[in-house]
């Protein structure tokens, strides 16, 4: 089968599309017919060799594979990978929505993620079921593998920060893929919702529901004000926007500055455990359960894709010089069927 690799640490052009072999599925996984990924900020460190200590591309021989989410048409289950106890306590329907007594079949429509690997860039993957759950019907898989990222923001926001409604939030790069989501989010929560942006983006965020947006190379965090909640995707001045949180109030950071990453890395640390303002942070591994979420948000329609391009899957260096070059509104997506 067809997937992107890389033989070298460097730049987009190190991308190429290689055949390697097709997955078989081991006991209590699923085989799926990729359609489409998204690119991710993580995945052009990890080709840069940026991060080698804190992602999988590290621990393995060359080439290497990239993607991290995608959506799909399941085409083969392994050994027991239709049983409940694999699925989740509740089967199926568990899987996809709340309730039910069989796994994934044959013929769904998923969307997931490959849990702390990467390689979702191939025609095919075997991933376990509980790293996915039923597409939303309403979606087109193209469209919909720009919100596997969602699950993010619902983590940060819903789980970490537990923002409240009436709650004002900040969203710092909210027309990237992480940011388009949690705006949509947070109004959907009941939050009064700030978005900084590019100046090209402002009316994006504000038709997504943010409540202000600003564009963020002529705002500074002193023309702000006050805020219950920051959601930081960007990675810099941490340290002045923690400033701007009430006395109760939540930082969730998503990002670090990989100029200076020991520093970045410890102050987050540091930021967990100490002060009255605590910055939440965590590891991103949705399960089925938190998919399913995400697709009742979208089922309901609180949450809806923005695809910036799309590109084939012989275009994968092109996506992440896209990526790379900013300004993107949303996803840059990879089309693989």
């Amino acid at each position: 089968m067809r997937a992107a690799l890389f033989d070298r640490y460097g730049p987009p052009e190190v991308l190429y599309v290689g055949t390697v072999p097709r997955p078989v599925p081991a006991p209590g996984e699923v085989l799926v017919r990729v359609h489409a990924a998204s690119v991710n900020g993580g995945e052009l460190h990890g080709r840069a060799g940026r991060v080698r200590l804190v992602t999988g591309l590290a621990q393995r021989g060359w080439p290497k594979r990239i993607g991290l989410d995608f959506t799909g048409e399941v085409v083969a289950l392994g050994p027991g990978a239709a049983s409940p106890e694999e699925a989740g306590a509740g089967g199926r329907e568990d899987v996809v929505r709340g309730v039910g007594v069989a796994g994934p079949q044959v013929g769904d429509r998923v969307w997931g993620v490959l849990g702390r690997t990467f390689g979702s860039l191939a025609e095919y993957i075997a991933v376990r079921p509980r790293h996915l759950s039923l597409a939303p019907k309403g979606l087109d898989l193209m469209e919909a593998a720009a919100l596997p990222v969602g699950t993010t923001a619902i983590t940060a926001l819903r789980d970490k920060a537990a923002l409240r409604p009436g709650e004002r939030l900040l969203v710092r790069g909210g027309s990237g893929g992480v940011g388009v989501v949690a705006v949509q989010l947070g109004r959907a929560l009941g939050a009064q919702v700030t978005a900084l942006a590019g100046a090209r983006n402002l009316d994006l965020v504000r038709d997504l529901g943010a409540h202000e947006a600003h564009d963020y190379a002529t705002t500074t965090p002193a023309d702000l004000g006050r805020f219950d909640v920051v959601m930081d995707t960007v990675g810099t001045e941490h340290r002045a926007y923690r400033r701007l949180l009430t006395p109760s109030g939540r930082m969730v950071a998503i990002a670090f500055d990989l100029t200076r990453a020991a520093a970045s890395l410890g102050y987050i640390a540091a930021s967990t455990v100490h002060g009255r303002r605590r910055v939440r942070a965590f590891s991103g591994n949705p399960s089925h359960r938190l998919f399913a979420d995400l697709t009742r948000y979208v089922d309901s329609g609180e949450l809806r894709p923005v695809v910036d391009r799309v590109f084939p899957l012989e275009g994968i260096a092109e996506a992440h010089r896209a990526l790379e070059a900013g300004g993107v509104r949303g996803k840059v997506v990879v089309r693989l069927a």
